[in-house]
């Protein structure tokens, strides 16, 4: 098997994660740039926007993040929520996604017959290049998962951080050092999800 394909294999979702780091910040920015420069786009359209949050910055995620929700959850119900916030803040640091907006929807104006495909090209390019960071990440000996509190959060996290309003957020995904071991995964029957015609 490939070196590429051992890689993903090792890719997991993490939850038990530290701020501690094994690699240094400049190390996981150069991973996070090398992504963004080299994961693929429709048309090379190049509508992925990142934002890398570290230290106080990361945490103050986490922290807007939980208030929203818990004005969105009844108190009697928001300890398991409270838990899972601080579990994620407990990181190191937060990969943002972003799609650019005003890329997109220039793209339906050049490009009119294929106009109501763009947005979904969009999504899965940033698909892409989301699991490009996790694996990536991954195989540095961090460990990551990916969240998706928008649109809750939107509009605190594009005031906080100055992000242009094009920029459309699509997921969060906080890393740290690995302090817990995922859990088992289980596979569904690979016959019942891959049909090969020859």
């Amino acid at each position: 098997m490939s070196e590429f394909l051992n890689v993903l294999k090792k890719r997991r979702s993490v939850y038990g994660i530290s701020k501690e780091s094994v690699i240094s910040d400049d190390k996981i920015e150069e991973i996070v740039k090398e992504a963004v420069l080299h994961t693929p786009s429709s048309f090379n359209s190049q509508s992925a926007r990142v934002v890398v949050l570290f230290n106080e910055q990361h945490d103050k995620l986490w922290d807007i993040t939980k208030e929203i929700l818990r004005g969105q959850i009844p108190a009697e119900n928001f300890g398991s929520t409270e838990q899972k916030m601080d579990s994620f803040k407990s990181g190191h640091g937060t990969v943002l996604f972003f799609e650019d907006q005003s890329v997109v929807e220039g793209l339906q104006k050049q490009f009119a017959l294929y106009a109501d495909n763009f947005p979904v090209w969009s999504n899965q390019s940033n698909g892409m290049l989301q699991l490009v960071v996790w694996t990536a990440l991954s195989e540095a000996g961090l460990g990551a998962t990916l969240q998706h509190y928008n649109p809750l959060i939107d509009e605190k996290v594009t005031a906080e951080w100055s992000i242009p309003a094009s920029w459309k957020l699509i997921a969060q995904m906080p890393f740290g050092k690995p302090v817990a071991a995922p859990g088992e995964k289980e596979y569904a029957p690979i016959d019942s999800r891959l049909k090969v015609f020859k």
